[in-house]
């Protein structure tokens, strides 16, 4: 198959989780293109593969270069003639349904519901377009059952599908403790919570600091990690500042691989507001450390249920937060139980080769099933 990815954001879960499918796909022997925004990671992933990756000028969020963006997006898909077209996240549905228009069989995943980021008219407005446009998706993909429910409550008409996300077992493995802590020059026998992901309102680390004193007061050594860079890191320095200071939390920025961070923690806590099924969890347990999560979409699917009271909080609240984290971080040897439990799990049910062999054979049941199915091109539209 030739396949067209298109994807804005370029950094972050979306961004591997494309990397993920390109780099799976192009073990398979198919032909795959990328189009995306450059200067993040995607592109150099993707192209490290063996993928084309096509230059898609492209901002985060939707506003008058739509148009434009999506009229770039149509010359791509004319040009690459693909099989397929695989639309990720709001912005690429977006300006990929208004180009392609079910001229080529296409999926889109949202990676979670834009209507869920927003409010009030935004959000009304974001959930009549996602109401419309279905009828230019041949599959809805959504990483989770309750994706998929919030979508169909919300009044989405789609066909579905639900492929969990995944990550690669192999990559990431337990790793000693006492080593990542010497090598990162973190104390090597303090309570450790880590925190991974991009900081933005989304991934909630200002919550998360709301509920570090009451932590502290709890287990006074224990000491956070924040990994990750983003829009409101600045916002999240000051929080820092006005919470216990840097000596008891430590802001550590991008980090292209977050695997030392993951050895060295005792628990990964990731305090979102929303998802779809967020990696960092599935990557830490990977790594057999033990979460916390909000109770957002994809949270409780991505762990075995007798997790589920120990490893899963309401959005937004703090006392909660901060009672589970202590209770935690005051017992070590239970987070090392744990962590060794969840690995198996996610080695049984969240392997990226299993992600990709599913997400094949819903191309192929697009596509009229056989290896040299899906050659059939309708026309792309002339006008956006």
């Amino acid at each position: 198959m030739t396949i067209l990815h298109i994807s804005q954001p370029v950094d972050g879960g979306v961004a591997r989780v494309v990397a993920d499918l390109v780099r799976g796909q192009r073990e398979a022997g198919h032909r795959v293109l990328v189009a995306c925004p450059s200067g993040g990671r995607l592109a150099e992933e993707a192209a490290a593969v063996g993928a084309l990756v096509q230059d898609w000028p492209a901002t985060r969020s939707p506003g008058p270069a739509t148009v434009a963006e999506a009229w770039r997006l149509r010359r791509i898909v004319r040009a690459a003639g693909p099989d397929v077209v695989h639309l990720h996240s709001a912005k690429a549905g977006l300006a990929g349904r208004l180009a392609v228009r079910g001229a080529v069989p296409t999926v889109f995943q949202p990676h979670a519901w834009s209507f869920a980021a927003v409010d009030g008219a935004l959000a009304a407005a974001t959930l009549r377009w996602e109401r419309f446009a279905s009828r230019w998706a041949h599959r809805l993909l959504c990483v989770s059952v309750q994706e998929r429910a919030d979508g169909v409550a919300a009044g989405v008409h789609a066909d579905w599908a639900v492929v969990p996300n995944g990550v690669d077992v192999r990559h990431y493995t337990p790793a000693d403790r006492r080593a990542a802590r010497i090598a990162l020059g973190l104390d090597l026998d303090a309570p450790l919570a880590v925190c991974v992901g991009r900081l933005c309102r989304q991934k909630g680390q200002d919550v998360l600091l709301a509920a570090w004193p009451e932590v502290l007061r709890r287990v006074p050594r224990a000491r956070l990690a924040l990994v990750g860079g983003g829009p409101e890191e600045q916002r999240v320095a000051e929080l820092v500042r006005g919470t216990a200071g840097p000596s008891r939390v430590r802001l550590v920025g991008d980090a292209p691989d977050p695997r030392p961070w993951l050895a060295a923690a005792d628990l990964v806590v990731l305090p979102s507001r929303w998802e779809g099924m967020a990696l960092a969890p599935l990557e830490a347990m990977a790594a057999a450390r033990p979460v916390l999560l909000t109770d957002v979409p994809g949270a409780r699917e991505c762990l075995p249920p007798a997790e589920w009271a120990q490893s899963v909080v309401p959005p937004e609240d703090v006392t909660v937060l901060a009672a589970r984290m202590a209770e935690a971080l005051s017992d070590p040897i239970e987070c090392e139980r744990r962590g060794a439990r969840l690995r198996g799990h996610v080695v049984a049910r969240h392997d990226v080769r299993t992600v990709v062999e599913q997400v094949d054979r819903l191309y192929r049941h697009l596509l009229g099933a056989g290896p040299a199915a899906g050659r059939r091109r309708a026309r792309i539209p002339e006008r956006i």
